[in-house]
Order: structure tokens, then sequence, then C-alpha cells
């Protein structure tokens, strides 16, 4: 039988050792990718984006415009650079548009 511990943990670090136990990390990083997208971009961009992907420090973003893929793609540093702060860490080092 395990024995108990008497300390106390939130329920945010009991969840975040649940996600790395299970190697559920990747997953939760795609959802909070896609999340972070439809926030940061609006309903405009987001009803143009047929998905949005990380692969490895590389998001991919697969649009149905080539006229806003084309506009995206003046401003892709900035892009990855207010993903990054709104994931609040460095997840994304490059950014595709396809």
């Amino acid at each position: 039988m395990a024995k108990r511990q008497n300390e106390f943990h939130s329920i945010q670090d009991l969840m975040k050792d649940v996600i790395k136990d299970n190697k559920l990390t990747k997953g939760m990083h795609q959802l909070s990718v896609n999340d972070a997208w439809g926030k940061l971009m609006g309903k405009g961009v987001v009803s143009y984006t047929n998905s949005v992907t990380l692969n490895g420090k590389t998001l991919i973003v697969n649009l149905k415009s080539s006229v806003l893929r084309e506009e995206l793609s003046y401003g892709k540093a900035k892009i990855v650079k207010l993903m990054n702060e709104e994931l609040g860490e460095e997840l994304i080092s490059k950014l595709i548009l396809s």
C-alpha cells in the first residue's frame, strides 16, 4: 500500500505532474497553440484558417486565402512573439504559412 504524503499540493501542480508523467505535454501544447491562435488572430483570420499545427518548435498554419497568407507573411516575427507571450513560454521559434 502506498504511503500517504502529508504535503499539500495545488491542483495546478498535480495536473502538471499528471501531464508530464503520462507524456501528454505535446497534446496540451497543441491545444494551447490553437486557443492562442484564435484569441490573437480574431474571427476573421480564424475563418480562413484550415489548421494550426505545432511540429517541434515550428508553427505550421494552413490558410484558405493566398491574399491573407501574403499579408500575414509580413508580420511573421511579430506573430511568433505574440504567440509565445500568449502561451507564456518559448514554444514557437518559426512560423510557416501554407
